[in-house]
């Protein structure tokens, strides 16, 4: 394997090795990545107009409602290494896509936010192996991202208002091996889940590959619990029964009974190397009615490998009189994140701006 892919980067047991992949970078500031192009700009921000070149003159881009900025086109092959960003804007608005080679179709579609494990257009603090989103609103991305051929990443700006965003991009440019296959990331959400249905986070998947991570944006619209539902794995040929079956939601993102504290009755937010519950927004009493909370479990350790096809899906199961079980209508937002071979099948239509819209 070659010496740029040791999977999420450098660890301390070979952060010593060389390697002749030539690392790069692309932000505002060298919007090409190309060698010694860095801090040209002559004209942009009002504060550097004293100092002139090489002074922070173009920190940032402006994306105009409706257009889509290509943030980075990359020739050759390497591996995205890392991304931090940080927008000022609606981010459910903010359209992340990433293509590979020479696909027409994004192998990475979805709200900005969402993609950093932030549904719900507020800050929340992460820190864990593959995202971390630091104070404030500092975003950043370590899941390695191979490409051969091409690397395309584009911004499209859905809302109404303009778009700040500071970003960065790093890169190395090396061989990438046979055996390596290519990220990808995929958006949906429904609100309110049918009764009865489970929620799908993923299917139509075709192709050899694994699954690496479920980042979930969940509003309660209930009172009581509502995390009993099992998720499930259908791998390979599997129909009606899945070859994967959780235990209940929380089980599946790391925690046990409720997420709870049992000496303030209260949920009890955390953020680990592999999951967690990073969010809980409470209801006010006012025009916040709903529970709503940001999950993430990474299949780091433990992909979930799969030779041909993959579907994923979860229960949304709450309680009702009797102790009996409740299917739950709720606002559920997701990303599925896995590796697999070129070509992408087609996503879902992602839903439009007022669909995607928080309220």
């Amino acid at each position: 394997m070659s010496d740029a892919f040791n999977g999420l980067g450098l660890h301390l047991g070979n952060l010593a090795r060389l390697s002749r992949a030539q690392t790069r970078s692309i932000s505002a500031e060298n919007p090409t990545g190309e060698p010694g192009r860095g801090a040209m700009a002559a004209e942009g921000v009002a504060a550097a107009r004293e100092l002139g070149l090489g002074w922070k003159v173009s920190p940032y881009v402006t994306i105009k409602p409706g257009e889509c900025r290509e943030l980075a086109d990359i020739q050759g092959s390497g591996a995205i290494q890392q991304i931090w960003c940080t927008p000022r804007g609606v981010w459910r608005h903010a359209i992340l896509r990433i293509y590979w080679d020479e696909q027409a179709q994004p192998a990475v579609e979805c709200p900005l936010g969402d993609f950093f494990a932030c549904g719900w257009g507020r800050h929340a603090p992460v820190s864990s192996l593959a995202v971390c989103v630091n104070p404030l609103q500092g975003f950043n991305c370590y899941w390695e991202m191979p490409f051969r051929r091409r690397c395309r990443i584009t911004l499209e700006n859905i809302g109404t208002d303009d778009l700040i965003l500071y970003y960065q991009v790093n890169y190395a440019l090396t061989e990438v091996p046979e055996d390596v296959a290519y990220f990808h990331a995929q958006f949906r959400r429904v609100n309110p889940l049918p009764y009865k249905e489970a929620y799908t986070l993923l299917e139509g998947v075709r192709g050899r590959g694994h699954y690496v991570g479920t980042y979930m944006a969940w509003g309660v619209n209930n009172n009581g619990w509502w995390g009993e539902g099992e998720i499930k794995f259908y791998l390979d040929g599997d129909r009606e029964f899945p070859t994967i079956c959780g235990t209940g939601t929380e089980d599946y993102f790391g925690g046990a009974w409720c997420f709870g504290d049992r000496t303030t009755d209260g949920y009890v937010p955390f953020s680990s190397p592999y999951s967690g519950l990073p969010q809980v927004i409470k209801p006010s009493g006012l025009h916040e009615s709903q529970w709503r909370f940001g999950l993430y479990r990474w299949h780091i350790a433990d992909p979930i490998r799969f030779q041909q096809e993959l579907r994923v899906t979860i229960q949304a199961l709450g309680w009702r009189s009797g102790r009996r079980y409740l299917p739950l209508q709720d606002d559920i937002a997701s990303v599925a994140y896995w590796y697999q071979t070129l070509p992408t099948a087609p996503f879902p239509p992602l839903p439009a701006a007022d669909a995607l819209e928080i309220v």
